[in-house]
């Protein structure tokens, strides 16, 4: 692998669960199952889109700042996530927020229990690895569903590889209802993950 040339064999450790080093000598494969994680701010100066302070950047700016991540990296990446400023009378609030730790955990837990028995006899245990067969099969979606994917895929430019981590991640929200089937808002939400993936000015 040369070093600074994009190409899809830089990022495949990352789907394949190995990473192999060749030398004259010969070639060697170490595991290499990790989940990543990673954060960056929205532009240079990083108030883009913050609603009390105003952005200081240019469009091309923050067009060549979101670049410096290559779509191969980003097509891989399963939710892109915005993280709003918390406010601070959150932040300074005894009121509990949302769900406790210990119902989420049980939601997740029983999400786990229902993809190790849907893959069972496939020899991985998560969505996230489904091959393209197996999204076929355990993906399927219903007439309305499938029209927001159509049109989400047309509008946004999606590459194939978005298109099934698409899938995946509806299957896990579904999952995480208890649902047999995606949804057509579980197809939505996981369509708001891709938020790198679209044009941010037209």
């Amino acid at each position: 692998m040369q070093r600074g040339k994009r190409s899809v064999e830089n990022h495949q450790p990352s789907e394949d669960g190995c990473v192999t080093i060749s030398r004259a000598a010969g070639s060697l494969t170490f595991p290499s199952r990790f989940m990543l994680v990673a954060a960056m701010n929205p532009c240079p100066c990083g108030y883009y889109g913050d609603p009390k302070r105003s952005c200081r950047c240019s469009p091309r700016q923050i067009e060549n700042y979101r670049q410096r991540i290559s779509g191969p990296l980003l097509d891989r990446i399963d939710l892109h996530v915005e993280v709003p400023l918390v406010d601070f009378r959150e932040l300074s609030s005894n009121t509990n927020i949302g769900e406790a730790s210990v119902v989420i955990r049980a939601r997740v837990i029983a999400a786990r229990g229902i993809q190790h028995e849907r893959f069972r006899k496939s020899g991985h245990s998560t969505n996230s690895a489904m091959t393209s067969r197996q999204v076929r099969q355990h993906c399927q979606l219903d007439a309305e569903a499938t029209g927001y994917l159509e049109q989400a895929m047309e509008e946004m430019s999606f590459s194939a590889r978005a298109h099934d981590r698409i899938h995946k991640v509806a299957r896990t929200l579904a999952d995480l209802a208890g649902s047999i089937n995606i949804r057509p808002q579980d197809i939505l939400e996981a369509i708001q993950y891709r938020s790198l993936d679209r044009k941010l000015f037209s």
